[in-house]
């Protein structure tokens, strides 16, 4: 409920008491004597103080807090810049009061409490082997499981969205519906047109664009799903949000590594693929995955920073902005915290 309507409400109830009086009594409003409107009017505005506080406590319990987890410094300059990425996704996120959001840098934090009544986690870093989930023989994936269990939102980015398979593919899946599997998933670099969107709060106020980034697909999805639908698996809604079909070129490779190309991917020619995704788990939590983020210079285009400021707070259970998250960047921005790395 908003301010105004308690405002509106709490007016109403007092005309309401004060006419349901002049009715009791018989009196018309000449015949109150000035001592006991005051004393009503002193009721009233007490009334009113205590239902805008109880507003104003509630609407500060529902701020979500959401913790970037950005992976260390990789590849060469302008690439894999997660530090600077989580940084700069954050600062976005200052126009949506309702999401609270931290960052941590160069991988899993030395203080766990920050994780503490967490209402979404993302990881943007390096996966594969050694992806900051699977360390420490599995109590990271066993503290993961637990934050799943109560709804906590977990999200991953580029080359976090993948796994060993054996390690916690089924993990990835229960979170976030897929995740990509080495020589089963692609990585080209490539430039797809992202033209139609669903309905659904991730998508709003976003416009088609295209954009050149590593863009992975034939995401290994929970269910064998092929990922471009929506659809159920058993108690996981999944719904594809940037869906677009490689050209056969593409699908020919070179993919970055190996570079293939793979017969399998080259036989599904024609298919659209998903390269983000969203997932509304049972447990109440939700999950995405988004496959791109290679290049650091991509998050100046407008609508490839909205999508997934969109999927930030949509991620957190905070209400997406009817156009979506609005955001502007400067070249001064875009060029803060980035790693030091030297010249490739």
């Amino acid at each position: 409920m908003q301010l105004p309507t308690v405002v509106r409400r709490a007016a109403a109830w007092k005309r309401f008491h004060y006419n349901r009086g002049r009715q009791l009594s018989g009196l018309n409003v000449h015949d109150i004597e000035e001592e006991s409107m005051k004393q009503f009017s002193m009721r009233f505005l007490l009334t009113l103080t205590i239902v805008a506080c109880a507003w104003q406590l509630a609407h500060a319990d529902a701020t979500r807090r959401l913790v970037l987890v950005a992976g260390k410094p990789s590849h060469p300059p302008r690439m894999h810049e997660f530090n600077a990425g989580v940084q700069l996704l954050a600062k976005c996120l200052k126009s949506v009061p309702q999401v609270k959001t931290e960052f941590v840098l160069n991988g899993w934090p030395a203080d766990e409490k920050i994780f503490d009544d967490a209402d979404a986690v993302v990881f943007y870093m390096d996966g594969g082997p050694n992806h900051e989930l699977v360390k420490e023989n599995g109590r990271r994936l066993k503290l993961a499981e637990s934050w799943a269990t109560r709804g906590v939102g977990i999200g991953c980015m580029h080359y976090g969205v993948e796994v060993v398979a054996d390690e916690a593919g089924a993990e990835l899946k229960r979170w976030i519906g897929g995740h990509y599997e080495h020589m089963f998933s692609c990585n080209p670099i490539w430039e797809p047109t992202f033209a139609e969107f669903p309905k659904n709060p991730i998508t709003r106020g976003v416009k088609p664009f295209q954009i050149k980034d590593e863009w992975y697909f034939n995401i290994r999805f929970v269910g064998d799903l092929p990922g471009n639908k929506a659809a159920a698996e058993g108690d996981l809604k999944f719904q594809p949000i940037l869906v677009a079909a490689p050209s056969d070129a593409v699908r020919n490779g070179p993919y970055v590594y190996p570079p293939g190309p793979y017969a399998h991917i080259q036989a599904a020619k024609g298919r659209p693929e998903a390269m983000m995704w969203g997932v509304e788990r049972a447990d109440g939590g939700r999950g995405f995955g988004f496959t791109g983020g290679h290049f650091h210079d991509n998050w100046a285009n407008d609508e490839f920073r909205k999508v997934v400021l969109n999927a930030l707070v949509w991620l957190a259970k905070a209400e997406v902005p009817e156009n979506g998250v609005q955001s502007k960047l400067t070249q001064a921005e875009l060029d803060a915290n980035l790693d030091p790395k030297p010249a490739k």
